[in-house]
């Protein structure tokens, strides 16, 4: 496994960071731990959760989970950078969610207590609040940095406009700002490419792609079997983009969701590659994907595949 800097920040992270959101309500909690041991053993250092995750089993379920397990023993936390993110709706109550001051402050005190720890390593907002004004925010962030219980921030689903906004108002107090963007980037969904990308550049941002196998469609034909009706409808509308994807990968004696992650590790700004693997199997296939080179004829060849945008203005303007 190797390590890169979280964007301008000196904090090394594995290249594959191991995403939770699965733990819980996809993955029995024995096999979560199975899955946390078997990252760690593999090199990953790099942990991201959130507090609403847990679907059916309700929010907060997933740091809960990785709270036993941190528990079980103690020298694990200090093996880790451990992410987690604010912003979804906590319950019905109306400030239970967003990111007033009030709920970014309550909100990670009730995930240090979930996650059974002192401090978040890096903590995230997991969507732009267009009511929340920056320096409300940054006045919560700053709070829970001088009390050591955060120690990095990060935006999650951010536009361009935003990381901009965010880190500028930052700068007024000569501090660090944002470190890292956590967003949605993957061999078919590129628009990262016209706005987010170019910010994470200019401000320093360590970029943090999820979904890199485009929810099934870039793991190849197996990955059917658990949501075959849905994943086999999506398939069929871009069919000859996957057809051509699975011979290229087969000419490299790649698995296609090896080749998918491989891609995003040779991408700009980017920092670590979110995995979220629902057994210990897709974990270990993830795990070859860092091992994988390749080069610009390959690179130019995924392009053709699918066509880069390309950075804004350019990209639409002339």
């Amino acid at each position: 496994m190797r390590y890169r800097n979280l964007g301008r920040s000196a904090l090394k992270v594995s290249e594959l960071c191991l995403g939770s959101m699965n733990f819980g309500p996809r993955t029995p909690e024995a096999e979560a731990f199975l899955m946390l041991n078997h990252a760690v053993n593999s090199g990953i250092n790099f942990v991201d959760t959130a507090d609403q995750y847990g679907g059916h089993l309700g929010v907060g379920t997933t740091e809960t989970l990785l709270g036993r397990w941190l528990a079980e023993d103690p020298s694990r936390r200090e093996q880790l950078v451990l992410a987690s993110k604010v912003y979804e709706p906590m319950s019905d109550d109306v400030n239970n969610r967003g990111l007033s001051a009030r709920h970014i402050v309550s909100a990670c005190e009730a995930s240090l207590m979930r996650l059974g720890v002192e401090t978040i390593d890096l903590y995230q907002m997991h969507h732009i609040d267009r009511s929340a004004p920056v320096d409300e925010i940054w006045q919560a962030m700053d709070r829970l940095i001088t009390q050591g219980k955060i120690i990095y921030v990060g935006s999650s689903n951010f536009p361009g406009w935003g990381i901009a906004q965010t880190n500028e108002r930052r700068g007024f107090r000569q501090q660090l700002g944002l470190v890292s963007e956590q967003g949605l980037y993957n061999l078919f969904t590129r628009q990262a490419e016209l706005e987010v990308i170019p910010a994470c550049q200019a401000y320093g941002l360590g970029l943090m792609p999820w979904s890199p196998l485009a929810g099934g469609l870039l793991a190849g034909p197996s990955s059917t079997t658990g949501r075959r009706q849905q994943l086999e409808k999506a398939r069929g509308l871009h069919t000859d983009q996957i057809e051509a994807f699975e011979a290229f990968c087969l000419g490299l004696d790649a698995d296609p969701s090896t080749v998918a992650v491989s891609w995003l590790l040779h991408q700009a700004a980017v920092a670590s590659v979110i995995i979220g693997p629902s057994s210990v199997v897709q974990l270990e296939q993830a795990l070859t994907a860092p091992q994988l080179p390749l080069d610009a004829a390959m690179l130019a060849r995924l392009d053709e595949i699918f066509p880069t945008m390309g950075p804004a203005p350019e990209a639409y303007a002339w």
